[in-house]
């Protein structure tokens, strides 16, 4: 990674714009509309124009129910017309998102790209690495004899919050 791609946008910015709907790892419009440093109706014009190079696996429309769990995930009280919103974002998937450098055609547009596209396939090796280690972690829970047990247990103990001690009372005790 370049040092202009490092500065352009945080990792960190991108990872938290990534969301899971409809099972599907997808960017919003408006999130894509600030990396990219232009307006959600721009970004979403630029599309329509090219209607073709996003079919629905590409980019989708969220439907009333997925907007209220988003807006509920961050907490907003202000009612959708008071929030400017006046239909639900667009989502775009990864390949949305690739699709969004034939459309958008500035400097900025290719390496915030790039550093999308980078945040995505970390994500994909994060999520792969978290399977393969569950999967040996199961193996070795059928493999493991009685010794194992007793070591689990020990670490169990070790890691489980200590117990707070017992109070000494103040005054006279009741017999």
């Amino acid at each position: 990674m370049t040092t202009e791609d490092k500065s352009l946008i945080p990792s960190e910015r991108i990872e938290r714009s990534i969301l899971f709907i409809r099972g599907q790892k997808v960017i919003l419009d408006r999130d894509l509309a600030e990396l990219y440093g232009v307006q959600t109706m721009v970004l979403n014009q630029a599309v329509k124009r090219n209607k073709d190079r996003f079919p629905e696996d590409f980019m989708f429309q969220l439907n009333r129910e997925e907007m209220k769990n988003w807006i509920s995930q961050f907490v907003i009280s202000n009612s959708s017309l008071k929030m400017g919103l006046r239909k639900p974002p667009y989502a775009f998937t990864e390949h949305g998102v690739v699709m969004l450098s034939s459309v958008l055609k500035s400097k900025r547009a290719i390496h915030v790209n790039i550093a999308i596209t980078r945040a995505f396939i970390q994500m994909r090796q994060l999520l792969a690495s978290q399977t393969g280690l569950m999967r040996k972690i199961v193996e070795m829970e059928k493999k493991y004899d009685r010794q194992f047990i007793v070591v689990f247990d020990a670490i169990k103990k070790l890691m489980a919050p200590p117990k707070a001690p017992k109070k000494k009372l103040i005054g006279f005790a009741r017999c």
